[in-house]
C-alpha cells in the first residue's frame, strides 16, 4: 500500500504545528504556573508523538510480502492507530486530569496571564491550519457521506485521526482559555484546574472513539458495498459461472482487499476451464480495483454456500 500525497501532507502540517505549539504552551506553562496551559502542552506533544506513529505505520504498512506475512503489513497501520488511540487516553487524558484535580486541591493563582492568552490564541492560529489542511483532505475523500458515517466507514485511519486530534485540541484550547480568564476575573485558581479536567475529558472521549474504530479496522472489516458489488457483476459475467453464491471481503490496509469468491460452475466446466476463468477474474479485477490484492475463489452449490452462511450465523450467535 502506498499512502496517498494528501495523507501525507495532512500527517506533516500536523507534526510541525503540534511541535512548534508544545515547545511553546511548556514554556508557558513554566513562566505563568497555569494547570490548564501545562495540560495543554502535554496534549500537545502527545499529539507530536501520535503523528510519528502514524507516519511509522504507513512506512511499515507499505512493505512488501514475505514469507512469514504472505499477505504483507497492512494492518501495521491500524496497529499503530489503535496505539495512537492509547496514547491519547493514558497521557493526555490521564495528565490532564491529575494535574486538574491537582490543581483544585492545592490551587495556585496564575502569574502574567498575558502570556498565557498570546500562546493559547497563536496555538489556536496554528492548529486551525493543520486541522483545515485535515478539513480538506477528508471533505474530498468523503464525498457526499455525512461526517459520522464517513468516519465510521473509511478504511484510513490516519486522516480522521489527525481531524480529530486537531478538533480536540481546538477545542482544549477553548477550554483552556475560559478557565484561565474565569480563574482570574473570580479570584478562583480551582477553575484552572477544572479547565484542565475539561480539556482531559475531551482528551478521554476522543481516544475512545478513535479505539472503537482503529479496533474495527484491526480485526477486520469488509469492503464498500459498491466494490463487492462489482466483484459479483464481474464475476456473473464470465460464461462458465453459473450463479454467483456470495462474497467475502477482508481490508488488510486503505488499499489492500482480500476477496473469497463462492461461484458454481457450469456441470460440463472442465479444471482447466476454471483455472482460466480464475485467471481471467483475477486480471480483471486488478486492472478496475488495483485495491485487490487477492482471490480466492471456492466452487460451491448455492446450497452448500446458504448452509455455511447459517452455520457461521448460528455460531455468531451462540458465542463463545
Amino acid at each position: 500500500m502506498t499512502a496517498s500525497a494528501g495523507t501525507k501532507r495532512t500527517i506533516y502540517a500536523a507534526l510541525a504545528g503540534n511541535l512548534a505549539i508544545a515547545v511553546t504552551k511548556f514554556a508557558a506553562a513554566v513562566y505563568t504556573g497555569s494547570s490548564a496551559m501545562l495540560s495543554e502542552g502535554v496534549h500537545s506533544l502527545v499529539d507530536t508523538c501520535n503523528e510519528l506513529l502514524l507516519l511509522l505505520g504507513l512506512s511499515r504498512s507499505s512493505r512488501p510480502p514475505d514469507e512469514i506475512h504472505p499477505l504483507g503489513y497492512g494492518r501495521e497501520l491500524y496497529f499503530w492507530s489503535f496505539v495512537v488511540a492509547l496514547l491519547v487516553f493514558a497521557l493526555g487524558a490521564g495528565v490532564s486530569l491529575y494535574e486538574g484535580i491537582r490543581h483544585v486541591l492545592a490551587p495556585e493563582p496564575a502569574d502574567n496571564l498575558t502570556v498565557s492568552y498570546v500562546v493559547l490564541g497563536l496555538a489556536f492560529l496554528f492548529e486551525g491550519w493543520s486541522w483545515r489542511v485535515a478539513l480538506l483532505e477528508f471533505r474530498a475523500r468523503k464525498g457526499d457521506l455525512g461526517w459520522l458515517t464517513a468516519i465510521r466507514r473509511s478504511k484510513d485511519p490516519t486522516v480522521f485521526t489527525v481531524l480529530l486530534e486537531d478538533s480536540a485540541a481546538l477545542l482544549g484550547i477553548v477550554i483552556a482559555a475560559a478557565g484561565i480568564l474565569a480563574a482570574d476575573l473570580l479570584d478562583m485558581p480551582e477553575l484552572d484546574g477544572a479547565a484542565s479536567i475539561g480539556i482531559g475529558l475531551v482528551l478521554a472521549a476522543t481516544a475512545v472513539f478513535l479505539a472503537r474504530e482503529s479496533m474495527g479496522l484491526l480485526i477486520g472489516e469488509r469492503a464498500a458495498p459498491a466494490l463487492q458489488a462489482a466483484i459479483i457483476e464481474r464475476a456473473h459475467a464470465d460464461p462458465v459461472i453459473r450463479a454467483v453464491n456470495g462474497v467475502v471481503t477482508v481490508h488488510l490496509a486503505p488499499e489492500q482487499v482480500v476477496v473469497a469468491l463462492s461461484a458454481e460452475f457450469e456441470d460440463t466446466t472442465t479444471t482447466t476451464a476454471i483455472e482460466a476463468c480464475i485467471e481471467r477474474l483475477e486480471a480483471a479485477l486488478t486492472a478496475d480495483h488495483p485495491q485487490v490484492v487477492a482471490l480466492y475463489v471456492k466452487p460451491q452449490t448455492p446450497e452448500a454456500w446458504r448452509q455455511q452462511v447459517v452455520r457461521r450465523s448460528g455460531e455468531a450467535e451462540a458465542g463463545p
